[in-house]
């Protein structure tokens, strides 16, 4: 088996196996779990990638790393063609922004977030600056799932696997009353059979 998966326990690497298990491609998983202690990638993780990052895939022994990226190269040939609108037409456009919007714009607050919940009241100073960004950035997502609860077109895209995370950490945040479209969305992601399957193969995943 040439596609390899390296997916560290409670990460972003977990809507990868999602895909995966979507797609229907045959892949393989080296797990690494994190230091219980600073939550950190363990060494054999940074020997992989120098930055101690998952997801990383291996195709062929060429490593691939960066959530979208991978998503990109895997539905471009791993068979994930049916996740991606049509080349050239405003859905894949939409489908473009959404993808990076993913980890470019939505990770960053909730990062910020992350991080500075180990400062204690150190952070109070910015804390009100990350909750308007989280908040601002969770509405727009909100406001963006359609009447089908996707966010482009009629069916599950490789976008939404991408957006699959962020709605997430507003629900295991408590946020669901306040974004109820959201809720619905992270439910039925989860309802998915391929999302079960990666979820078992996976491990656990920060409670779901």
């Amino acid at each position: 088996m040439s596609l390899i998966v390296h997916h560290l326990n409670n990460s972003r690497s977990q809507r990868i196996l999602w895909l995966l298990e979507e797609i229907g491609a045959p892949y393989e998983i080296k797990y690494y779990d994190r230091d219980p202690v600073t939550n950190l990638a363990p060494p054999e993780l940074i020997a992989v990638h120098p930055l101690g990052k998952s997801p990383v895939i291996e195709d062929n022994g060429r490593v691939i790393t960066e959530s979208g990226a991978i998503t990109e190269y895997l539905c471009e040939r791993h068979g994930g063609g049916n996740l991606v609108p049509e080349r050239g037409s405003n859905d894949h456009i939409s489908h473009l922004e959404w993808l990076h919007f993913a980890e470019g714009s939505a990770m960053t607050p909730i990062l910020l977030r992350i991080y500075t919940a180990r400062l204690g009241e150190a952070a109070a100073p910015i804390e009100p600056r990350i909750a308007q960004q989280l908040d601002s950035h969770f509405a727009y997502m909100e406001s963006r799932v359609g009447e089908n609860g996707h966010f482009i077109g009629d069916s599950l895209s490789a976008a939404d696997i991408m957006l699959s995370f962020p709605a997430e950490i507003a629900i295991m945040q408590g946020m669901a009353p306040r974004y109820p479209k959201l809720a619905g969305f992270v439910n039925a992601c989860h309802v998915r059979p391929a999302w079960q399957r990666a979820r078992e193969k996976g491990g656990a995943y920060y409670g779901y």
